[in-house]
């Protein structure tokens, strides 16, 4: 699908605040897998060890980064897509097509957060087992951290990439009535 970049560059509010934030957050959570990871490692081929709550922590950590930053490669332009057909059309009915488009998606999407949301409900009483397992090391005893948190990223990552989508069809549309067609299918967006 042809996104153009929604992300704004050298602009203040709270967009820029967002995007900072999302790139703050991929930067951070992978950070968190490669220590989690390389601890790992060392834990199992130099001590003879493991640290037996590792992988399900970074399990979890990759769940969240899917789904929240899925919007992010969206208004990059970074996901698959065919553009055959839309590069063949001029603006006007490129931006058609894309709202066209955007129609089922935007329904699947709202599909899909009631249901992550109602699914991840259902499993509030279970807890995250390897959250558990490093605060009873540490502290004694557990913390009761809900499966939910985990689950209810699907929720989450839907209505962000929604959002993305709305935004971005938006904003081709208002380059568009300015008179302002994009001059690529995939702007580079610069990267901070």
């Amino acid at each position: 699908m042809i996104s153009s970049s929604t992300e704004p560059a050298g602009q203040a509010g709270p967009l820029a605040w967002y995007f900072a934030a999302i790139r703050f957050l991929a930067g951070a959570t992978m950070l968190t897998i490669v220590v989690i990871m390389t601890a790992q490692v060392i834990t199992r081929y130099i001590f003879n060890g493991s640290l037996i709550w590792a992988e399900e922590l970074c399990r979890y950590i990759l769940i969240w980064q899917t789904f929240l930053f899925i919007g992010m490669a969206y208004s990059r332009g970074e996901l698959v897509a065919v553009d055959l057909v839309p590069d063949l059309l001029t603006p006007k009915l490129r931006l058609a097509l894309r709202a066209v488009m955007a129609v089922p998606i935007l329904i699947f999407l709202w599909l899909m957060m009631v249901n992550g949301y109602v699914y991840s409900t259902r499993f509030a009483h279970q807890v995250v087992p390897a959250i558990d397992f490093i605060f009873m090391s540490l502290i004694g005893h557990g913390v009761g951290l809900s499966i939910f948190w985990v689950y209810v990223s699907v929720a989450v990552g839907s209505a962000l990439l929604g959002l993305h989508i709305i935004a971005s069809l938006i904003a081709d549309f208002r380059a568009l009535a300015a008179g302002r067609p994009k001059a690529t299918a995939h702007p580079t967006v610069p990267q901070a």
